[in-house]
């Protein structure tokens, strides 16, 4: 017992470490090559930070935990609105500026929606899971015409050049790509492994644990990277990120799990489905009176997201 533990907590460090040298890395590699800033702060570093889902989803789903998979997606997504926005805003009022940004939160309840309506069958299958995919290839296109556009706006994007400056050399990049790569897959085994030990130790569904423990840590680094980001007076970046990674939890991390294995939803509940479609349009209907988050409603959230996490731990999934 002791010793899974020690795995778990191995995992829990390692994922954040190997999605932040992922995104630094890959977001040097990205300047060079050209990309917008913008575009960067919406994909490559949303896509970073969304690294431990898809590399634990994967693995998961490899070795049939696919219940651990699909509670780790769905629960990440309500952490990142409810957990990671929350606190950031606790921690500093969160005013969005940018267009693009603004624009995503409406195609994130779009995604989310879609995906409830997969759901209804109780099943996931590998069309399906192609499906996603392909939508996520849509969307990276779309973001990426959008961040082109929004160059001719320098006011737009100064705020994602002076968070993203390539200031390493191009040797220093590739190594942490490359680590980062390593440390996300080494820390997912290892997490997948203590997961799955007590969820069987503990009698309880692979779901529950996916929602609770394993969510929580994939979504260290959005957590990090939101917090960092709303001190430095970039709520652009923050946004960017997490809702950035609910997308491409749901396209990519989610399609790639039901290609490798289709998914049968067991210890889902509808009402995990209406939390996670309620976080997005809430948070929508918040941002709407000015784009700004503020600390009460960080507190909010982050009471609502308290909440939830006591009745899934108390609703007797077994």
């Amino acid at each position: 017992m002791l010793l899974q533990a020690l795995l778990v907590v191995a995992g829990l460090v390692l994922l954040p470490l190997g999605a932040w040298a992922l995104v630094r890395g890959s977001t040097g590699l990205a300047l060079r090559m050209g990309i917008s800033a913008l575009a960067i702060g919406l994909t490559v570093v949303a896509f970073g930070t969304g690294g431990p889902e898809l590399v634990l989803g994967v693995r998961a789903a490899s070795t049939g935990n696919t219940g651990i998979a699909l509670g780790n997606v769905v629960g990440s997504n309500i952490s990142n609105i409810a957990l990671v926005l929350g606190l950031a805003a606790l921690v500093k009022p969160m005013k969005v500026r940018s267009e693009l940004v603004r624009r995503e939160i409406p195609v994130m309840i779009a995604v989310t929606l879609v995906l409830c309506a997969l759901l209804i069958d109780k099943e996931l299958s590998r069309f399906e899971g192609l499906v996603l995919v392909s939508g996520a290839f849509v969307y990276l296109i779309a973001v990426y015409r959008a961040a082109k556009r929004s160059r001719a706006k320098p006011s737009v994007d100064r705020q994602f050049d002076q968070a993203y400056v390539p200031t390493r050399s191009l040797w220093l990049d590739l190594l942490l790509t490359s680590a980062g790569l390593v440390a996300l897959l080494i820390g997912a085994q290892l997490l997948l492994d203590g997961a799955v030990f007590f969820a069987t130790a503990l009698g309880v569904n692979q779901v529950v644990i996916g929602l609770t423990v394993v969510a929580v840590g994939t979504s260290l680094p959005e957590l990090a990277t939101s917090v960092t980001s709303t001190v430095r007076n970039e709520a652009d970046v923050a946004f960017g990120n997490a809702v950035g990674s609910n997308i491409f939890n749901i396209l990519v991390v989610l399609g790639a799990v039901a290609l490798v294995s289709p998914l049968r939803i067991e210890g889902l509940r509808a009402a995990d489905l209406v939390v996670l479609v309620s976080s997005a349009v809430v948070l929508l209907l918040i941002m709407r009176r000015g784009w700004v988050l503020n600390r009460w409603e960080g507190a909010a959230l982050l009471g609502a997201y308290a909440l939830y996490m006591y009745f899934v731990m108390t609703s007797g999934r077994v």
